[in-house]
């Protein structure tokens, strides 16, 4: 599964890495080290908890949510296969974009729940593309 760094973590969920870091010292995030030292969070839990965030409402008020030429880059929060069709959820800082594609594009890009990725949006069509 992947992980995240502390400041690659802030930057999915819209928050400054100070910010993230006082989140891991009180424990909202969960954090384990890597061989270099470093605080990492699992995909998963991270998808986790930027979904919780969004849904509370909190984030840093100084913090500007603008889409570059319409893209959202954020976090795989949930994917739902059908047999043809899936849906995938991206959680990007307090947006949640949703997108329906082919079961075959799913897999061809390899999208999991905690993988990083981005939303494009072109008129009412949501693109992802894997980061």
């Amino acid at each position: 599964m992947q992980s995240y760094t502390i400041g690659q973590a802030a930057r999915l969920l819209g928050v400054s890495p100070d910010t993230a870091r006082r989140w891991a010292d009180a424990g909202r995030i969960t954090t384990h080290r890597d061989e270099a030292g470093r605080r990492l969070v699992d995909g998963r839990d991270l998808a986790a908890f930027s979904v919780e965030l969004a849904r509370s409402g909190i984030a840093e008020e100084d913090t500007p949510y603008t889409s570059a030429r319409n893209a959202f880059p954020g976090i795989v929060t949930a994917i739902k296969l059908g047999d043809v069709a899936a849906q995938v959820e991206i959680q990007a800082g307090p947006h949640r974009l949703v997108s329906l594609l082919t079961r075959e594009a799913v897999e061809e890009l390899g999208l999991e729940v905690g993988m990083e990725a981005t939303a494009r949006v072109k008129s009412t069509n949501v693109h992802i593309d894997r980061v």
